[in-house]
């Protein structure tokens, strides 16, 4: 009898565990959900202002402004962004890794990278391996303008002032409900094509929100005051829009992987209460029949 107190007393504990996975991954799929729907509300705002940015794209004020000129790299700035949870399989160790390896491959001594971290993941990796992590932001699920302005700043700041050559961000770009891939994009400089590449991920390969159409934006604009003072408040705008993209891509990223992982939890955990059942139901029955041939023994034992 101890053996199946045991064996109920772990299938009550497994049940209890499905629950909670269970009750996590409805509230990521909503989360997932969420975030899909606000990367796509902003889509045709990004594309306005990638058809800005290509518009004044030939303009000897943007070839020449601080934040779009390219030059040798020396330092380099990485914004990395990960969860600040785990439970969510290997997103964030895909991040980290894809990061580690374009800093290996760029042949930068340590000294020579920094790291602004969003997430708790990306600060506890980077900070013991010894990389310069110079500002670290908790990942929550609230994205205000005012903590994109803040990213933003944080990097053009010093790659305005030359101690950074260019800044690269780091997150995971959400494909489909079990599809997530690791993408590095360059923000500083800015150019064109990495913002087009930004607005073509923020549809998803597969789902719902796959086949919405493409918006259209203007054709012709009109540059006032002055092209200098124009592109000196829009350009950090248009790098805002790298880093609000980048960071609901890993929001939805983020609770879909949650979400796959704790789907897996509670199927293994209704497989485990199964089999747990069946054995208790096999030492119930193995108890049953030992004390009925105990029983029946006792009273061939008084016949005689």
């Amino acid at each position: 009898m101890a053996g199946l107190k045991q064996i109920k007393t772990k299938i009550r504990s497994i049940d209890k565990t499905r629950t909670v996975t269970k009750a996590m991954e409805a509230v990521s799929a909503a989360k997932m959900r969420k975030a899909q729907m606000r990367a796509i509300a902003g889509r045709p705002y990004a594309r306005a202002a990638a058809a800005i940015l290509s518009r004044v794209s030939g303009s000897k004020g943007l070839e020449n402004h601080p934040l779009t000129g390219i030059r040798e790299i020396k330092k380099a700035l990485y914004i990395v962004i990960t969860s600040d949870k785990g439970l969510a399989g290997a997103l964030n160790s895909a991040v980290l890794r894809s990061a580690l390896a374009d800093i290996v491959k760029s042949k930068l001594p340590a000294p020579s990278v920094s790291v602004i971290a969003v997430g708790r993941k990306a600060n506890d990796f980077f900070t013991a391996r010894g990389f310069d992590v110079e500002a670290f932001h908790l990942n929550t699920d609230e994205i205000t303008s005012g903590f994109v302005h803040e990213l933003v700043e944080e990097a053009a700041i010093r790659f305005e002032n030359g101690a950074i050559d260019q800044v690269k961000i780091a997150y995971q770009n959400f494909r489909s409900t079990f599809d997530q891939l690791p993408t590095l994009r360059v923000l500083f400089p800015l150019s064109l094509g990495e913002l087009e590449k930004v607005i073509h991920d923020i549809l998803p390969a597969r789902g719902a929100f796959s086949e919405i159409k493409n918006g259209s934006y203007p054709k012709v604009y009109e540059v006032e005051p002055s092209e200098e003072e124009v592109l000196g408040a829009v350009l950090k705008r248009l790098a805002g829009i790298f880093v609000y993209h980048a960071l609901i891509e890993s929001q939805a990223s983020e609770h879909s992987a949650r979400m796959v992982a704790m789907k897996s939890a509670s199927d293994k955990a209704e497989e485990m209460e199964h089999d747990l059942t069946l054995q208790f139901n096999k030492a119930r029955q193995a108890s049953i029949t030992r004390e009925v041939s105990e029983v029946t023994g006792g009273m061939e034992a008084m016949a005689l």
